[in-house]
């Protein structure tokens, strides 16, 4: 017989432990905060027809839908879902006469899956989003400026500081006003170009990874090759210069398309705007970014960590932004066109940069080990246990009462547990109980005998201020 080998596909990952733990903490913030800025939840179907998901992702023109995992089902093509914002389309297209409008909704923890290469640390072919949209009829611009609070607000209350995050905005007018300028009128070139800038920040290729993508090809470590938009060496230069321009007023005077003209007064309407709330030191423009997906048609906003983050192996790692989003326009549906914006925080991505600041306490909440000293007092035990556990205290019982003391503890101690009660024939006979903290400082007292009258309060003292 041939046993197989226990390992997951590449791009896939488990978390248990403290990290899972970390991560429920944080999904219970976002979710409040979400709330809080009054959105109500949805959850859509993981798989959708293809002709919904579309292939906005892929850079094989040969093969457009590489990236999404496509299956034949029944002579008709579905799709897993590659972001939460397309299923949130088909539903409001099919639902708008039952929902306010416009609809503003969350989901929160659900899985999107790309076929693409993993990368360092945070790059998955699945990974967990929270996604806040408004659809329908709305302001653009106060829109817009909500989504850009949303995210300040959801991620101080997630535990950083502010200034171990910064939100960068932008408007796809802008840099599409600049193709213009430049006559590049090729969609799937304009295509190029736009990814080519997208990965500057996001995959650390940087101004001279991105200068490759402009021109003729660019060729990895590994001697991949990715085709470039094949631009001019005026046309390359011109948009280097457009990405390193920060101020938005001398972009004002440099860019004379009216769709550029139009990007940046928007721009400054919103900047105007979230003057009006409190986290307007934490948002900034910057032309470097412009999403990589097609369905952008405005506002667009990209947030990235101010710290580093290291990867298994002890190596810095461009993380990419940990929330962004945008505009977008939705007219592939039957009736009228609609209007879109929203955000989505990568949880699977947050929740790894995160645990690195070591700054966030967690409390697993992990149980009470109920130690068995005898199996012949087995029914005290269980009256132990359903004592604690009435009391809402965590609890279990070592479940081979074959196994002597320090196997019970070397058990307890792997699965770093706070408390262990140890109750034996002396125990009995006193109507008492022996309190082990198993995260005690060594060479100091950390076992203690207590009257079973004062255990519940005992145990939860110590649970409280550990």
């Amino acid at each position: 017989m041939n046993k197989l080998t226990a390992k997951l596909p590449k791009g896939f990952q488990d978390q248990w432990g403290k990290t899972l733990s970390l991560q429920k903490k944080l999904l219970v913030a976002i979710e409040d905060n979400f709330k809080r800025y009054g959105f109500s939840a949805l959850s859509t179907s993981p798989m959708e027809l293809s002709s919904v998901i579309g292939n906005s992702l892929s850079e094989d023109e040969s093969n457009p839908m590489s990236d999404v995992f496509t299956f034949d089902e029944d002579g008709e093509k579905i799709s897993l879902r590659y972001d939460l914002s397309l299923p949130l389309s088909r539903f409001y297209a099919q639902n708008y006469l039952n929902l306010p409008n416009p609809y503003k909704r969350y989901q929160i923890a659900e899985n999107v899956f790309r076929r693409e290469k993993p990368g360092p640390g945070t790059r998955l072919k699945a990974f967990g989003q929270c996604d806040c949209d408004i659809i329908g009829k709305f302001n653009s611009t106060v829109a817009n400026a909500e989504l850009c609070n949303l995210i300040a607000s959801t991620l101080l209350s997630c535990g950083l500081k502010k200034d171990q995050f910064l939100i960068n905005i932008s408007n796809r007018k802008i840099i599409e006003g600049l193709l213009n300028q430049l006559k590049i009128t090729d969609q799937k070139q304009k295509q190029k170009v736009l990814r080519a800038i997208d990965k500057l920040d996001k995959l650390g290729f940087g101004i001279s990874g991105v200068t490759d993508l402009l021109k003729e090809k660019r060729t990895d470590a590994s001697g991949a090759i990715t085709v470039g938009a094949k631009l001019s060496e005026t046309q390359t230069s011109e948009i280097i210069s457009f990405l390193k321009t920060k101020d938005l007023k001398e972009l004002k005077l440099n860019l004379k398309d009216s769709l550029s003209q139009e990007g940046i007064k928007e721009t400054e309407d919103l900047l105007k705007n979230l003057n009006y709330g409190e986290y307007s030191d934490l948002i900034n423009f910057s032309g470097k970014i412009c999403r990589g997906l097609d369905i952008y048609s405005g506002f667009i906003v990209e947030t990235n960590l101010t710290f580093d983050v290291k990867n298994s192996k002890g190596k810095v790692i461009a993380p990419g932004a940990i929330a962004s989003g945008g505009q977008y326009l939705v007219s592939k549906f039957k009736g009228d066109d609609f209007l879109g914006s929203g955000i989505s925080i990568g949880i699977s991505r947050l929740t790894y940069c995160v645990e690195q600041l070591n700054q966030i306490e967690v409390d697993e909440n992990q149980p009470v080990l109920i130690c068995v000293m005898d199996e012949n007092l087995l029914p005290k035990y269980y009256e132990l246990i359903n004592l604690l556990r009435n009391n809402n205290i965590n609890c279990e019982i070592f479940l081979d009462p074959k196994k002597n003391l320090t196997k019970q503890l070397t058990y307890a101690n792997k699965r770093q547990l706070q408390l262990a009660i140890i109750v034996g024939e002396n125990e009995i006979q006193n109507n008492t109980a022996t309190i082990k903290n198993l995260l005690g400082t060594k060479g100091e007292e950390n076992q203690f005998t207590v009257s079973m009258k004062d255990l519940i309060d005992e145990i939860k003292k110590f649970i409280k201020n550990n």
